[in-house]
């Protein structure tokens, strides 16, 4: 009496269906994580730099063509940056 209440089911094939769209859901949602995630890529073999980077490098530049440092004390530092970005 109980088995009329509930149907005969959709039996094994349903289950089997509902677990693969579940799978390819998940991965898909897995994939946008994934493909939406900022990276930081070489272009063409050079590591690009974050933009911090360039912001240090730009004030050193007007720095040394205001005249606030000298040549010398300008390579040393750029080198320096450099350095901290690799």
């Amino acid at each position: 009496m109980m088995n009329d209440w509930y149907g005969n089911g959709a039996g094994a094939g349903a289950w089997v269906g509902m677990a693969l769209v579940m799978v390819i859901f998940w991965a898909g949602v897995a994939m946008v994580v994934i493909l939406l995630r900022p990276r930081n890529r070489p272009v063409d073999g050079v590591a690009t730099q974050r933009p911090q980077d360039q912001d240090a490098e730009r004030i050193l530049d007007e720095r040394f063509a205001r005249g606030d440092i000298d040549e010398e004390e300008f390579t040393s530092r750029r080198t320096a940056l450099r350095r901290k970005i690799q």
